[in-house]
């Protein structure tokens, strides 16, 4: 019996309509493997930024296209990668989980939560990499988010919308000024996200043991990529929590989101560089390490359409110095920044916020009425103020004028200084600034200012309420309420008693 072409050519088909049809895949080899890199065979197609799979169950990212490999670096320390181990290809990029159910919760820069409160309640997932709106969806920051610091809210008023930089020394405050600030936001519908780079778990763990006591934490999402974490993980970590800000904001609510800080994610991602031997610039740090901060703090805005999200970049600097490269270049991207000087610091004044190095670029169009009535004059006293400590610490005679602008600067230092996590409400910053505005403090010992200032707030709240209530609803303070106010104040000068002891 002949058997023909013909007929093997319709078994051949027949037998491959009766098999399903497998996908191929594209698989790479792992060459070489180290300090959280390897480099990757065979996948020829694979494009920048594709989350890839390794078999032993790690998972990496490709930031980096050769001729011959692929650079790829590691999601997971703790999962071992061999040479020769197989790589896959997923065909979609890294994305972070969304939606309310985070609020609450404390996880890692892959979206795995570190709380132990069980799984998360995830609506869906948003790739980390997105576009910042435009300028025609955008709208002007008109609306004060109050920080609940009165030296901020009185002269580096920040808007919702606004990127302010928190800049300064170690040690100097920086994180107590975004915890106060989150504080704040307790009943005023804004969902906050607490992003740390680099830090201690120990420093985390008391971050949220503080969040957890005063009520913070149902209305924050803590992102953590610890020192411990791969650099990968640090590198992700501020577009996660950029990410879940997003969906907020998109979502129609206002969202503040702080990144502690952004000198470890400039030194991970040198890091990641240095190891794709990329060649280093300036500081060691690559040429793009601009780019990488402009497109995280570029997506903060207010929407015309939709809600806010407000930025708090975190800077640690070095000896003051301010005109290092990372320092810099955010100072350049952001709307303004709230310098905290080491010596104010060290001398006291807390918060140490530096007048004369702070600014907001936004400034009274995003401040309250009561607030910025209150606070026309106040930035001159204390540039006056700081001039003329400098001459009476040589010694020098000053004239009757300038000795009166000395005692007003010194009490106006005092009325600023606050305790930490304590924070005021716009009335009772309005209330404080009054007194000093108009005098009522020049006779008042430099002891005992702080005592009459909050006296004199409670006096105002529990006998005169319905002041208090007028300038809470229309946040202003008018011409009647003012002729109001100085005869409560007159009046409480005469009652008010001095405590027995000094603090």
């Amino acid at each position: 019996m002949k058997i023909k072409s013909t007929d093997l050519v319709s078994l051949f088909e027949k037998s491959l309509q009766n098999k399903p049809q497998e996908k191929l895949e594209e698989i790479g080899i792992v060459v070489q493997v180290g300090d959280g890199i390897c480099r990757v065979h065979g996948l020829e197609r694979v494009v920048y930024n594709e989350l890839v799979e390794f078999d032993g169950g790690n998972k990496g990212i490709v930031l980096d296209l050769d001729e011959t490999h692929v650079s790829v670096f590691l999601l997971y320390a703790t999962i071992p990668v061999a040479e020769l181990e197989v790589v896959r290809r997923t065909g979609h990029v890294f994305k972070a989980p969304v939606g309310m159910g985070l609020l609450g919760r404390v996880i890692n820069a892959i979206g795995t939560p570190i709380d132990g409160l069980g799984d998360l309640t995830v609506e869906s997932t948003e790739s980390v990499e997105a576009f910042a709106p435009g300028v025609i969806e955008r709208s002007p920051i008109n609306e004060s988010l109050e920080t609940g610091i009165l030296v901020i809210d009185a002269l580096v008023p920040i808007g919702k919308g606004q990127r302010e930089l928190i800049i300064g020394n170690r040690n100097t405050g920086k994180t107590a000024v975004a915890m106060d600030t989150i504080l704040n936001q307790k009943g005023k519908n804004v969902f906050c996200i607490y992003v740390s780079v680099g830090q201690r778990q120990a420093n985390l763990a008391r971050t949220i043991r503080l969040l957890s006591e005063n009520g913070a934490l149902e209305y924050t999402v803590v992102v953590s990529a610890d020192s411990s974490d791969a650099v990968l993980c640090q590198y992700l970590a501020p577009y996660v929590g950029c990410t879940i800000g997003e969906y907020f904001r998109n979502k129609g609510h206002n969202a503040l989101i702080v990144y502690d800080n952004l000198s470890n994610h400039a030194i991970a991602y040198r890091e990641m560089s240095l190891l794709l031997r990329r060649p280093p610039g300036r500081e060691a740090y690559p040429g793009d390490v601009f780019y990488l901060h402009s497109r995280l703090l570029e997506r903060a805005g207010k929407l015309a359409k939709g809600g806010s999200l407000t930025a708090l970049p975190i800077i640690e600097v070095q000896s003051d110095d301010i005109t290092a490269y990372i320092p810099t270049n955010l100072i350049s991207i952001t709307d303004g920044q709230v310098f905290l000087d080491d010596q104010l610091f060290k001398s006291g004044v807390r918060p140490a916020v530096n007048i004369g190095l702070s600014v907001s670029r936004v400034g009274g169009a995003a401040q309250t009425r009561a607030v910025k009535k209150m606070t026309k004059t106040l930035g001159l006293e204390l540039a006056q103020y700081r001039e003329l400590l400098d001459f009476s610490q040589f010694g020098t005679e000053l004239d009757k004028e300038a000795q009166n602008r000395l005692s007003r600067g010194q009490r106006a230092m005092e009325v600023l200084k606050q305790g930490q996590y304590t924070t005021y409400t716009f009335v009772q910053e309005a209330l404080m600034l009054f007194v000093l505005q108009e005098g009522y403090l020049s006779d008042v010992s430099l002891n005992n200012i702080h005592s009459f200032i909050t006296q004199f707030i409670s006096y105002v709240e529990s006998v005169y309420p319905q002041i208090y209530q007028t300038i809470l609803e229309t946040t202003d303070v008018t011409d009647l309420i003012r002729s109001e106010l100085h005869i409560v104040a007159a009046e409480f000068k005469v009652l008010f008693i001095a405590p027995d002891f000094v603090i």
